[in-house]
């Protein structure tokens, strides 16, 4: 189980992804957003109101960062959370392939598609 979860979805909105959220964990309550336009909410999961920040464009234009600050997610890595978000939302979703390490390239990634999994080399 992972501490965190942090997942890039391309090309989606935070109301849509409020709607995976709902879909996936249940409500969703809005705590605000800060100058940055970060936007703080929660998801009611399993008695437990998990952390969740939104942060639009936090890739370039075209990727939207969703953080769950918590290791209380439905899912083991971020490699499924990222198949569950293309799933609901038929979009590109990237992730780390694993937990990052000081060895690893920070550049590598995975693609997630409705067309499978592929590792990329994601430079920013």
């Amino acid at each position: 189980m992972y501490p965190d979860i942090e997942i890039y979805i391309k090309k989606s909105d935070p109301e849509e992804i409020v709607a995976w959220l709902q879909q996936a964990l249940g409500e969703t309550t809005y705590h605000g957003t800060v100058k940055t336009g970060l936007h703080h909410y929660s998801v009611q999961y399993q008695d437990k109101a998990l952390p969740v920040m939104i942060f639009p464009k936090a890739a370039g234009k075209a990727y939207t960062s969703v953080w769950f600050d918590t290791p209380d997610t439905p899912w083991q890595d971020d490699l499924d959370c990222a198949k569950a978000a293309a799933d609901f939302l038929k979009s590109e979703v990237r992730c780390t392939r694993g937990g990052w390490s000081e060895s690893q390239d920070p550049d590598e990634w995975l693609k997630v598609t409705d067309q499978g999994v592929e590792e990329i080399i994601w430079k920013q």
